[in-house]
Order: C-alpha cells, then sequence, then structure tokens
C-alpha cells in the first residue's frame, strides 16, 4: 500500500487550484517548451519549466536550486551520477555544483523550481554555521515538498514576507535534516568579513574589483576570504559578483533590452562575454532562455 499523502502529491493535489488548471493546460500542449519565470523579494527566483528532450547543457548557479517534479521524468548528472526525479519527488541542488537537466522519457517534462540565495538560509542560523549539504539530490520528503509548494503554487503573484519566511525556515530545517545534522561552526570575525564582502559586491558588482579591494573591506587574505566566503555562500567573491552582473543583465533582457545593450549594462567586456556566462550559469544562450520564456507566457 502507498501512502495517500504521496498519492496526492503525484496527483498535483498540493498546489493550489489555478496553478493546477495550468499544468493540465500544459500537460495537453503538444508545443509546450517554455518557461514561467516570476521573480520574488529577497532575490528568489521561481520558475515552471515545460520541455522535451535536453533542457539545460551543464551549468552551476550560485544559490540553492529546490525542485518539484510534476509530470514526466527528470534526468540530470550531478556530482559525476545520473539522477531520476518522478512526480511526488524533490530535488536539492547545493550552490555551485555543475549539474544539466533533461525530460526523461518522450511525454515531456514539467517541474516546478525555487532559487534561494544561500544568505537567506545561512540567516536563519544568524551565519553561525557553514551552508549545510544534502549528498542525495533527490528524496520523496513530503514535508519539504508540502513547503515548496506553498511557495510555489501560485507564479502569478509574489509571495508575502510572512510566507517567505516560513517556508525559508522550513526549507532550513529540511535541509539540516538531510545533511544529517548542524554543520560546522563559522568564527564570528570571518562571518562578519563575508557579509562585509557581500554588501560591496552588492553595491559595485558593475566595477573592476581586484583581490587587494577584497581584502581591504574584508580585512582578511585573498584566500582566507574565499575560503570562508564559500562556507557562507556557496560560491566565489568572483562568482557572485558575475551572477549579480547576470542577474541585472536578465532584468533588462526581460523588459525588451537587447542583448549587447545588456551585456554593456551589466559590466561584460562585450556580447560573446556575457553569452558564454550566461551559457555557464544558466545551461542555455540568453536567445534561448529568452525564446523560452517566451513560450512560457
Amino acid at each position: 500500500m502507498r501512502d495517500n499523502s504521496v498519492q496526492g502529491i503525484e496527483r498535483g493535489e498540493l498546489l493550489a487550484p489555478d496553478p493546477h488548471r495550468g499544468l493540465e493546460r500544459s500537460c495537453t500542449d503538444d508545443n509546450g517548451d517554455g518557461m514561467r519565470i516570476s521573480n520574488s523579494a529577497r532575490g528568489i527566483e521561481r520558475i515552471e519549466a515545460r520541455f522535451h528532450g535536453n533542457g539545460f547543457s551543464p551549468h552551476r548557479h550560485d544559490t540553492y536550486a529546490l525542485g518539484l517534479t510534476l509530470h514526466g521524468i527528470q534526468t540530470f548528472h550531478y556530482r559525476g551520477t545520473s539522477h531520476f526525479s518522478r512526480p511526488g519527488n524533490v530535488i536539492i541542488l547545493h550552490p555551485d555544483e555543475v549539474h544539466d537537466g533533461a525530460a526523461g522519457t518522450d511525454l515531456g517534462l514539467i517541474y516546478r523550481m525555487i532559487y534561494l540565495p544561500p544568505q537567506l538560509l545561512a540567516a536563519v542560523g544568524d551565519y553561525r554555521h557553514a551552508l549545510p549539504f544534502a549528498p542525495d539530490p533527490v528524496t520523496a520528503d513530503a514535508t519539504l515538498w508540502q513547503a515548496l509548494a506553498e511557495v510555489l503554487d501560485d507564479l502569478e503573484h509574489a509571495p508575502s514576507e510572512l510566507l517567505l519566511d516560513d517556508v525559508v525556515l522550513r526549507v532550513s530545517d529540511a535541509l539540516n535534516r538531510h545533511a544529517g545534522g548542524p554543520t560546522a561552526a563559522v568564527a564570528t570575525p570571518a562571518r562578519v568579513a563575508v557579509m562585509r564582502t557581500v554588501d560591496f559586491l552588492e553595491s559595485h558588482y558593475n566595477d573592476s574589483i581586484g583581490s587587494e579591494d577584497l581584502e581591504a573591506v574584508s580585512g582578511l587574505s585573498r584566500f582566507e576570504l574565499a575560503r570562508q566566503f564559500r562556507r557562507l555562500m556557496g560560491t566565489s567573491p568572483h562568482r557572485y559578483m558575475v551572477l549579480r552582473r547576470l542577474d541585472q543583465a536578465k532584468q533588462l533582457l526581460s523588459t525588451g533590452v537587447g542583448l549587447a545593450d545588456a551585456a554593456a549594462a551589466a559590466g561584460f567586456a562585450d556580447q560573446p562575454h556575457f553569452t558564454r556566462h550566461f551559457r555557464k550559469t544558466f545551461g542555455m544562450t540568453p536567445g534561448r532562455w529568452l525564446a523560452l520564456r517566451s513560450g512560457g507566457k
């Protein structure tokens, strides 16, 4: 006998009625490849992706990526191993880990995912611990599914601050549970240095920043800063800066700004430079991202 809660998950009953009706339309659309992208507060991005075949080439981003497989079989390579996710499963991808994505059958794939900045989860523990790592990227954790479903059920409207606070706390608890308990402690001086660096990068990501600049801001050597930054932020200061530029470029592209102008405004040397970084981070070119985004509307 299977648990009734899992049966309900596979039917999509834990998603709100309106998105479920949208899901039914997606399942019957023969040309349904596309993405719906919904930005939220605090740097959070939520998406619904629908595609056949290979969706994303190998890439990595600086957020936790947590997803719900809604239809079909989701296949991906992660940390040297092939993985499969079916309806009812939750996908957990750690920041800065290379992965790809594809539909495992000819029936296609539909899933929803939320991208959570590591600092939101680190803030739950007041930045006292390194980021938790869940060794298994696919789980049937119904409690985590419920938390994610609540924030992914309505992509048309931004979730409230109270809902986000609750979901971040529940996701943090789940990640620590899957990691086997609290992670190693981070000393207070290192926490302060990293957060000063984050604030500086958020304000100056369009500038030309060198290691000496970050040493002056943080008070740490470049190597110690890199070590402590990755423990709390899941990536390097350089990657963090590049991702902020890409965030700005994506925002510009979504408002109709051309590729070359978006690349220049976000601080990239030229359009090819921007395209290379975009593909490494999101698994597709900016042009394909725009085409899928248009197909998801």
